[in-house]
């Protein structure tokens, strides 16, 4: 993902110009980060030919078919009172992991 993010950066930063792999080990080097030339030479393959709005666009329609885990919230509606207590429980032991530290927020 970080390839993918320098790319995108690199990109906006100048619409015109296409970034090269040089440009991409420079910002995430500059970032602190160890560079794989091998994901860079993929992600370069990857979207040799391409038009990057196109790869963007295909993408967002791929992941609009992706399900977002809403089936959750009917199984803790059924769930009925048990999601009160579990997040009373919840509650108690934030509180008690405070307690812990021996020391208080403005102490």
């Amino acid at each position: 993902m970080r390839y993918i993010a320098a790319y995108l950066l690199l990109q906006l930063a100048n619409a015109e110009a296409t970034p090269s792999a040089s440009d991409i080990t420079k910002v995430v080097s500059a970032a602190g980060v160890e560079v794989d030339s091998e994901r860079i030479e993929k992600l370069f393959a990857a979207l040799e030919g391409k038009n990057i709005e196109e790869v963007i666009a295909e993408g967002k329609s791929k992941l609009a078919s992706v399900p977002s885990g809403g089936a959750a919230a009917p199984a803790a509606a059924a769930a009925g009172g048990a999601a009160p207590a579990a997040a009373a429980a919840a509650e108690e032991s934030d509180e008690e992991s405070d307690e812990d530290m021996g020391m208080g927020l403005f102490d």
